[in-house]
């Protein structure tokens, strides 16, 4: 490997510097050395540290050691082209964020179309221009610093989160083991029914710290699923049956409908689970009264493109989601219309759907008829 590290000079690469707060750091790919040294001559005095590498399989393979902020790439090489180093590096969830300036003899515009669907975030023609040669890597080089500034505030923003959800969640379980000792003594029943309704509550504040966890630990690609074999209606039926109490309150009917044979999916039980009782505790609150929520469990046909499917349906009949609410209500805090006197924070369907796609599943919404909403869960049978 021929490397070579210069001072950092002045002007706009200083700054680049400082934004990034370490040498800006470029891979230089091309099978030929004197292309190198023509760049190296071009850049010597921006203080830029300049990595070479004669081949596309040898830089593909030096990324994660080198960790450059930018990659000049040529697309004429032996073996691998550069287009296909191009492909492969962002197909690969550890070095696609690094921006890729190719470098051609080809001027037709198809030949830099390809260079551009194959990934490439800029290019450069042959003979190289020295003042164009500055002004993309200067400029490509801003972007992977906003795009490293962008990564630390969220990795401290999620730190942040989970030591606030860590710390809320120790004072709970104090309230909930106190509770629990209370119902054991001997009260007046006014204050039975109050202990009880304190209880419930901060068991749902227990199961939103959960999610908010879940949440975070499938953003960061943390989570780890303990998987088991098992028939999704199981799940279904416990569930129902969670919610009958709370359902007749309110008279709606709570009604469950299941295949003859197991409906067995490959899953984290304890996370399916909160999915389905989070969808059926969401249908319950924002149904109408002498209505019914239903919980349909059936096989989808087998197609020529994937095995059978286990599908899962929660369906009201509330007041449904409007057109425009169906592509962003599975977003974190979306809310849809609100709801007075219903607890909105806007994490429950976030959650389901981050759980189920996990599980390699889809979920969606699709209107009632005639009215309400229906979620439908879809999983690979297993």
């Amino acid at each position: 490997m021929k490397a070579t590290v210069r001072p950092a000079a002045s002007g706009l690469a200083t700054h680049l510097q400082n934004l990034m707060g370490k040498q800006p750091v470029i891979l230089i790919v091309d099978d030929e050395p004197a292309n190198f040294d023509v760049i190296e001559i071009l850049l010597f005095k921006e203080g830029y540290q300049l990595h070479y590498k004669d081949s596309g399989a040898k830089a593909i393979a030096a990324c994660d050691e080198i960790a450059p902020d930018l990659i000049l790439l040529d697309v004429m090489m032996p073996d691998l082209d550069g287009i296909e180093v191009c492909q492969r590096l962002k197909t690969n969830p550890r070095s696609q964020h690094i921006p890729i300036i190719t470098i051609t003899a080809l001027s037709g515009k198809e030949d830099l179309a390809r260079c551009l669907d194959a990934g490439a975030d800029d290019f450069i023609s042959k003979p190289i221009n020295s003042t164009e040669l500055r002004a993309r890597v200067r400029s490509m080089l801003r972007i992977k610093s906003q795009y490293d500034q962008i990564q630390s505030t969220m990795k401290l923003r999620e730190e942040m989160m989970q030591t606030i959800v860590h710390d809320l969640r120790n004072p709970l379980i104090g309230v909930i083991l106190g509770c629990d000792t209370l119902k054991s003594l001997d009260v007046p029943e006014r204050a039975k029914k109050r202990i009880e309704q304190i209880s419930k509550t901060t068991e749902q504040m227990r199961f939103l710290i959960d999610d908010i966890l879940t949440i975070g630990r499938i953003e960061a690609n943390k989570i780890t699923l303990n998987l088991t074999h098992l028939d999704v209606s199981d799940i279904a039926k416990s569930a129902i049956a969670d919610f009958e109490t709370i359902a007749a309150q309110k008279q709606i009917q709570l009604v469950g409908s299941f295949t003859k044979e197991p409906a067995t999916v490959l899953v984290d039980t304890h996370l399916m689970r909160r999915v389905i009782t989070n969808l059926i505790d969401n249908a319950i609150k924002f149904s109408p009264t002498h209505s019914s929520v239903r919980v349909n469990i059936e096989y989808l046909p087998q197609n020529p493109d994937r095995d059978d499917l286990v599908k899962i349906e929660v369906i009201d009949q509330g007041a449904g989601v409007s057109h425009d609410q169906k592509h962003v209500i599975f977003e974190k805090y979306e809310v849809g219309s609100i709801a007075t006197g219903i607890s909105q924070i806007g994490l429950g369907l976030s959650f389901c759907k981050m759980v189920v796609e996990t599980h390699h599943g889809s979920i969606y919404v699709v209107n009632n008829q005639p009215t309400g909403s229906i979620f439908t869960i879809l999983l690979d049978r297993a």
